[in-house]
Order: C-alpha cells, then sequence, then structure tokens
C-alpha cells in the first residue's frame, strides 16, 4: 500500500510542475505582444544549445523568457537602443534539425556581448521594425537605426 501512495504523491507532484510550466506561459502570453523564438545558450557544439523561448515586447525592451522555465524574471533583456542586427543565416547542419525550415538566425550585438535569436522569416519583420521604431524625441528616433549588414541568404 505504502508504493502506491508514494507513487501517488509522486505523479500528483509531476502534474502539479507540468501544470505550473503551462500556467507560467499562458501568463506570458496573455498580456500580447508576444512572439515564439530559439535562443542559443551555449556555442560549445557546434549547431547545438538553443532553447525555446517567448519573446515579450515591452515598451523599449524584449525580454526573453525560456519556455520551458519556472523562472519569474527574463532570462534575457534586449533593449532597443543598444541592439544591431550584425547577421542573418538560415540554420545549417543540426540547426535544421530543431527548428522549422521557414525561421532565420539573427546575430545580434548589444553593448554586453553577442547572442544568436531564431525566429519565423514573417516575425524577422515585425522584429526589425520594432528595432527600427521609436517614440518621438527618443533615440533611434531620427537616425536611421538598426544597421543591418548584407545579408548572406539574399546573395
Amino acid at each position: 500500500m505504502r508504493v502506491l501512495e508514494v507513487f501517488g504523491i509522486c505523479v500528483v507532484a509531476l502534474l502539479a510542475l507540468l501544470f505550473l510550466v503551462f500556467f507560467r506561459r499562458r501568463l506570458l502570453m496573455a498580456g500580447g505582444g508576444t512572439i515564439r523564438l530559439q535562443i542559443r545558450i551555449s556555442e560549445l557544439v557546434p549547431g547545438r544549445g538553443w532553447s525555446t523561448a517567448i519573446g515579450q515586447f515591452a515598451g523599449s525592451t524584449l525580454r526573453i523568457h525560456r519556455m520551458f522555465s519556472y523562472a519569474v524574471r527574463p532570462k534575457r533583456t534586449l533593449d532597443r537602443s543598444s541592439t544591431v542586427v550584425e547577421g542573418r543565416r538560415l540554420p545549417e547542419g543540426p540547426e535544421r534539425l530543431t527548428m522549422p525550415g521557414h525561421w532565420v538566425i539573427l546575430r545580434l550585438s548589444t553593448t554586453l556581448d553577442e547572442i544568436e535569436i531564431a525566429m519565423a522569416e514573417s516575425t524577422v519583420t515585425g522584429f526589425l521594425s520594432w528595432l527600427e521604431a521609436a517614440p518621438p524625441g527618443q533615440p533611434g528616433s531620427v537616425a536611421p537605426r538598426p544597421a543591418i549588414r548584407p545579408d548572406p541568404i539574399e546573395q
């Protein structure tokens, strides 16, 4: 009888944890202004190290929350005024197996470091528009931004 009780408690605890992950995801997406993306969290193995995430636009920042996490705070925060698109490429090698074929990988440069994010081609257009846009009177509203290097996909 004890084995069944322990097993039942473990199953209930597992279901509660799964519920928390999906409830958190639902809360993040309920506010609107969210996109689905992947962020590269490790470059130790070429083509690997991608994590599914939710990008949440909040004014002049993009908050990147890992999809399967219990964390309340975002994993990364990108500030529109200090983010520049350094390059754009299609998934290659093992990356083609982990993300849909119509996704594009962007290499972003911030004041702190460089990161790679991947998103659908249609989402890239909106993301680049968000980077270029700024309310009147704020930095970046007059100067043409972001600086985008030549696109190897279109060549």
